[in-house]
């Protein structure tokens, strides 16, 4: 796809200026019990030009003192206004007598494997400015599990992201935020992880609003089955969700479903991937009971499961 390079690069110069260095200060306890302040970095996008700020709960999560430091190196004092552990998204916000340059948000539903994308962010705390680096959305709709639990519906890209850009935006080409930086694997090449910027809204309006709604959860991370996994780890069938692993005290796991099934059915929905279960799932409250239809070992086996809360981290 031919494009004018002047025009992109006119476009990231102007969406860096909404994107902030976050430098935080935490109390840790040492082994003798003693109060130890420990700093830490990351990377905030601007979403209101009335100061509220986008940015990892991982990041500022438990912070006693919060700089954020704008593209002209102004630096403002932040506060947590609130946050959706689920989504390590966490909402802060600044008090300025300007308006600060707000980031133009896009629709992440609409991302597609193999778009061209940028990370932009503030990559080991260095000074002079966010960094830009290039890639493209690798995979949609994955779900990881980190130190700090697992996290569904994550966009995947090889656009490199270091220690510092959490919390910075993913554009596209046309410098709309797809997607809020959250993670790399340190021992994977090349792979690095987003949270869909819809995701993050709908994370900031229950914020902002006061209405913060937890999440019912399964517990299960799991795949989509294609022709391609189904003959690696040789399943019987050939769509579905390959479940790969069950997280100890879950819905799932109180259930009796363990790793190895693969889940075909929610109620009278079926089930083709890992996205099409999230979202059947989200459609219920927490304590709502569910029959899911599973195959084990070539057999078909029906559970019940009492959707539980979603951890809180």
């Amino acid at each position: 796809m031919s494009y004018d390079e002047n025009a992109v690069l006119d476009i990231i110069e102007k969406a860096s200026k909404s994107v902030v260095n976050i430098s935080t200060v935490k109390l840790v306890h040492n082994v003798f019990y003693q109060a130890v302040p420990v700093s830490g970095m990351g990377s905030g996008t601007i979403i209101d030009k009335r100061g509220l700020i986008l940015t990892n709960n991982h990041v500022v999560g438990g912070a006693q003192k919060i700089n954020v430091t704008l593209w002209n190196n102004q630096v403002l004092e932040g506060v947590i206004v609130g946050s959706c552990a689920i989504h390590d998204i966490a909402v802060i916000e600044v008090q300025d007598g300007e308006e600060l340059e707000a980031a133009e948000l896009g629709d992440s539903d609409k991302l597609r494997v193999g778009q061209q994308v940028y990370a932009i962010g503030n990559p080991f705390g260095l000074v002079g400015g966010p960094s830009v680096t290039r890639g493209v959305v690798s995979a949609i709709n994955r779900t990881i599990e980190s130190e700090r639990g697992l996290i569904e519906n994550l966009v995947q890209t090889d656009a490199a992201i270091n220690p510092g850009n959490s919390g910075g935006p993913l554009i596209d080409l046309l410098g709309r935020v797809v997607a809020i930086n959250t993670a790399i694997i340190p021992y994977a090449q090349g792979i690095g992880f987003a949270i869909p910027i819809n995701s993050a809204k709908n994370c900031t309006e229950q914020t902002v609003t006061k209405n913060a709604k937890q999440q019912p959860w399964l517990g299960i991370v799991g795949l989509t089955i294609t022709m391609q996994i189904a003959r690696y780890y040789g399943l019987t069938v050939d769509w579905g969700v390959f479940v790969t692993k069950v997280i100890q005290g879950s819905p799932a796991k109180q259930a009796g479903m363990v790793q190895g099934d693969i889940i075909l059915q929610v109620g009278s929905i079926e089930i083709k991937g890992i996205e099409e279960l999230v979202a059947e799932v989200h459609k219920y409250t927490i304590g709502k009971t569910l029959q899911v239809l599973a195959v084990r070992n070539s057999k078909k086996c029906l559970f019940e499961l009492k959707l539980g809360q979603a951890p809180s981290s």
